[in-house]
């Protein structure tokens, strides 16, 4: 399920709280996320050598996403980071949390790093652009490259969550439950690890978290030296993965949703698996879902009884050949 226990689902209208994101600035309260700090002057060359991000020489205010991957490329675990004032932020759903600052910790060794998980609570402003009151400074925050609406993650003091929110709402923001964040982030085809993924995925099936041009991603593709690369250089040069993250519009009229975990089916035959399931203010029920490449055009799919379509603009804009395998072709003579 969507990692939401101790955070409000809602306030009593959750499809409103989504559509009014069009003209206002919403607060999300995503407190349930824990974050992880990584300090100490080798932090930076620390860290890159772990994860899947460029580190080793970002800037003050620096933000992005990052994978931890075990030895064959599968996704162990998802942040977001950011780099404030000297130190890595890394907040993640809370399950995650203790595994990942437990590898950090044992992977120290005689690196200047502290590895601790301050009391910190997360805040998310979504839509409109409101100024951040001068009475609240974050620990640190972050302007989120996504394909979702205007976005400002802010870490506050845990002890003064509550505090932040009134200021928030005093400077115009209004109350939005973590559905329709979860809407929005199933529009902006971002997914939640333990529910949208599995124990095989590679970073490929989530183009998103690919780094192209501007993007930084939660994968830089021009680094090395850290665990899993083999397989995102392999992928990204030679071919393309077998499943592919994409949205799905459901069936309105069905009695009930589908559950995440559900088989995704074409004729009988399982082509994927469902992901996050949530009801959008314009499109109903939504959800993400990971499906084989060859099942993308089949048309109808089912999950149960429920029919499903692939969104087309949740599909990713076609790379061209491979660099990899062009050079292969043309030893070839093809």
């Amino acid at each position: 399920m969507v990692d939401a226990e101790g955070v409000p689902w809602h306030y009593g209208a959750p499809l409103k709280e989504q559509l009014d994101l069009e003209r206002n600035t919403g607060v999300v309260d995503r407190s349930h996320r824990r974050i992880i700090q990584v300090a100490g002057p080798d932090a930076p060359t620390f860290l890159n050598t772990l994860l899947s991000q460029k580190l080793d020489d970002v800037p003050e205010g620096f933000n992005a996403g990052a994978l931890d991957l075990d030895i064959q490329g599968r996704i162990l675990h998802h942040a977001d980071l950011s780099y404030s004032e000297g130190s890595f932020y890394l907040d993640l759903p809370a399950a995650q949390a203790d595994t990942l600052a437990n590898f950090l910790r044992k992977m120290v060794f005689w690196s200047k790093v502290e590895v601790s998980e301050p009391e910190l609570a997360l805040l998310t402003l979504l839509g409109g652009e409101l100024e951040v009151p001068e009475s609240l400074v974050p620990v640190y925050s972050r302007k989120v490259d996504w394909k979702g609406p205007h976005r400002i993650d802010l870490a506050v003091p845990r002890s003064e969550l509550d505090a932040a929110v009134d200021k928030l709402l005093a400077a115009g923001a209004v109350l939005s439950g973590l559905m329709a964040y979860t809407a929005i982030r199933v529009r902006a085809g971002e997914p939640e690890l333990a529910v949208d993924l599995d124990d095989k995925s590679i970073p490929h099936e989530v183009p998103n978290w690919i780094g192209r041009h501007d993007h930084p991603g939660a994968v830089h593709l021009e680094k090395g030296c850290y665990r899993g690369q083999e397989t995102v250089a392999r992928v990204e040069n030679l071919g393309r993965s077998p499943r592919l993250l994409v949205m799905l519009q459901l069936d309105g009229s069905a009695p009930v949703d589908p559950i995440p975990g559900a088989a995704v089916e074409f004729e009988g035959r399982r082509v994927g698996k469902l992901g996050t399931v949530v009801h959008d203010c314009d499109y109903g029920p939504i959800a993400l879902a990971l499906i084989k490449r060859s099942a993308l055009d089949l048309g109808t799919l089912n999950v149960g009884p429920v029919s499903a379509s692939v969104d087309p603009d949740s599909l990713p804009a076609d790379e061209g050949e491979k660099a990899g395998r062009a050079a292969i072709n043309k030893l070839r003579g093809r």
